[in-house]
């Protein structure tokens, strides 16, 4: 059986109860996802380091702070006292993507880079042996509950194919309009860790939304 993960995004959760938003579906999840916008790479802001501290308070899961920023080298240490057990970053944004890698390992966390849409697989190909994940998107990033991008499956696939070929050990990680229906296609397509944001943080019952998820997953591993 593969070790299938959940990793509820807290984009879409109810920031005015945050802390029991997260408790309410901790026993359901393996991670959560922490989007960090910054309104230059993408199209939005959210929060920084100070929202991971309060959800590193709530809980003891892993944390996986997604970075959309510019110069995302400069927040590295920020983000892991704050508390992110992963941090993705996207290349296209800094000039020497060996030497952020190596900034971000020993800043502590561990090290992943998020592949966007429009960024094809073989610009991360030389970087996967030294990758702990690999962030494949399937949404443009900026903005929760999008429609899941089915053109981004794929990529998906291609991504599983080059970590073989190179012997990377990176769990592929997908994030963008993963629910009920959209989560089979990407487990298929090579799909480890799945992240939901208004999937599970839906205003309605999020901890049965997150159970529903969990026994999906049950199905597929």
């Amino acid at each position: 059986m593969r070790s299938l993960r959940l990793s509820p995004s807290i984009l879409t959760a109810d920031f005015g109860r945050l802390e029991r938003e997260i408790a309410s579906v901790a026993p359901f999840v393996d991670w959560f996802h922490l989007d960090v916008m910054d309104g230059h790479y993408v199209p939005n802001i959210t929060f920084g380091p100070s929202t991971v501290e309060a959800v590193r308070r709530s809980c003891d899961l892993p944390l996986h702070v997604h970075l959309m920023i510019e110069n995302p080298a400069e927040y590295f240490e920020m983000f892991v006292r704050a508390g992110a057990s992963r941090i993705s970053f996207h290349p296209e944004v800094v000039d020497d993507v060996p030497k952020a890698l190596d900034a971000l390992r020993k800043a502590g966390a561990e090290v992943s880079l998020a592949v966007h849409p429009d960024v094809p697989v073989t610009a991360v190909r030389e970087y996967l042996p030294d990758l702990d994940g690999l962030l494949v998107m399937t949404v443009r990033p900026g903005f929760g509950g999008q429609k899941f991008l089915h053109e981004a499956v794929p990529k998906i696939a291609e991504a599983r194919l080059a970590l073989e070929e190179t012997q990377g050990n990176a769990e592929i990680e997908v994030d963008g309009g993963v629910n009920l229906e959209t989560v089979g296609v990407a487990v298929e397509a090579g799909a480890e860790i799945l992240v939901a944001g208004s999937a599970i943080f839906d205003g309605v019952d999020a901890p049965a939304a997150a159970r529903r998820l969990r026994e999906r997953l049950e199905t597929l591993a």
